[in-house]
């Protein structure tokens, strides 16, 4: 390596390792950003076909209703099956600690102590405790919402600006690269969401049919948590099977029914996961397993919940960036992205 790419390489690592930095200790600042940019580049479409026919404010004010009908409808169906089924969780908090008790019991006549480190905070209190924490974060949630609204809204309307102003750029390489980069990540992102709400709904109908055919109580609700936490790689998959098992546990009393159940679950999410998706997906959108798990973690350890739903949006913009300049182009072929030659790029 020479001297000159070795100072250029220590450099990129310590501005990485700076603006990581920065996105973690400013997260209520740059989070809503991100998130706004997100919804941005999945609506626009909607807004210029709109705004070629309608005056611009007026075609503004109709996506940010649909945007916001998205979003009612959506939260208020995640907080139905949320609710019902954590309303049952509480009124029988009691029953899951006679079995976590008795687990604990078989555990240690067979010699495993590890349950007891668990003893003495897995108790109704501790229930109610997380349950009102999680109730005192809902303002917080609605003003981190309110401000991704309005940079929403500001965004939309200063998208033909900044595309004019880019194109004005004296670096026409530069010019280049954050348009067709621009224009290629927001065609992958929408195809991202396309393809992430059918296989949610897919495994929302499909846990749904299997637990009503189990007779597995709050079948509906099951289906709808399937379908919200599938926007989740790994993480919410792995949330949406264990929950169901452990009511399996509780309501069916045999562990026999509980590992059927268990595996049952876990064979819809592989086949739609490894399976379906995808042959749906294709190579435009192919990420390494790898470098999806390490952004969903990445991004959960800097920005929470938030963090592990769009991580892997933001490293498909990342990687897409990447494929428009021959010198990064090597980081998004490694890591999976499609192959795109130097001065030509893949529609999505």
């Amino acid at each position: 390596m020479t001297p000159d790419r070795g100072f250029h390489t220590a450099v990129g690592l310590i501005a990485a390792v700076a603006i990581f930095t920065a996105a973690y200790l400013a997260s209520s600042v740059f989070a809503p950003v991100a998130l706004a940019l997100f919804i941005i580049a999945i609506v626009w479409p909607l807004q210029a076909g709109l705004q070629s026919h309608l005056p611009k404010l007026l075609a503004l004010a109709i996506v940010m209703l649909v945007i916001l009908a998205v979003f009612v409808a959506f939260g208020s169906l995640v907080v139905w099956g949320f609710g019902r089924v954590g309303h049952w969780f509480v009124s029988d908090a009691a029953r899951f600690q006679l079995l976590y008790e008795q687990a604990k019991a078989w555990l240690e006549n067979h010699g495993i102590a590890l349950a007891g480190v668990w003893a003495e905070h897995f108790n109704i209190r501790w229930l109610v405790r997380a349950v009102q924490e999680i109730t005192g974060r809902v303002s917080t949630t609605m003003t981190f919402w309110l401000v991704v609204f309005v940079y929403v809204m500001l965004g939309l309307i200063e998208v033909d600006d900044t595309r004019g102003k880019v194109r004005g750029m004296a670096n026409r390489e530069a010019a280049r690269i954050l348009l067709d980069g621009s224009a290629t990540a927001a065609a992958k992102l929408r195809r991202y969401m396309v393809v992430r709400t059918l296989m949610s709904a897919i495994t929302g109908a499909l846990v749904w049919a299997f637990a009503a055919l189990a007779g597995l109580q709050f079948a509906a609700e099951w289906g709808v948590i399937a379908f919200a936490l599938n926007y989740i790689p790994f993480i919410g998959p792995f949330i949406a099977t264990v929950f169901p098992t452990l009511f399996a546990l509780a309501q069916f009393a045999s562990w026999q029914a509980t590992l059927g159940v268990f595996a049952c679950l876990n064979a819809i999410q592989f086949v739609v996961g490894s399976y379906i998706e995808p042959r749906v997906c294709g190579s435009a959108l192919a990420l390494s397993p790898t470098v999806v798990l390490f952004a969903v973690f990445f991004w959960t350890f800097l920005w929470g919940l938030f963090g592990a739903f769009i991580g892997v949006p933001i490293t498909i913009v990342f990687l897409t960036f990447c494929a428009q300049h021959p010198s990064s182009q090597w980081l998004a072929e490694l890591l999976g992205a499609p192959s795109e030659g130097s001065g030509e790029r893949q529609p999505s």
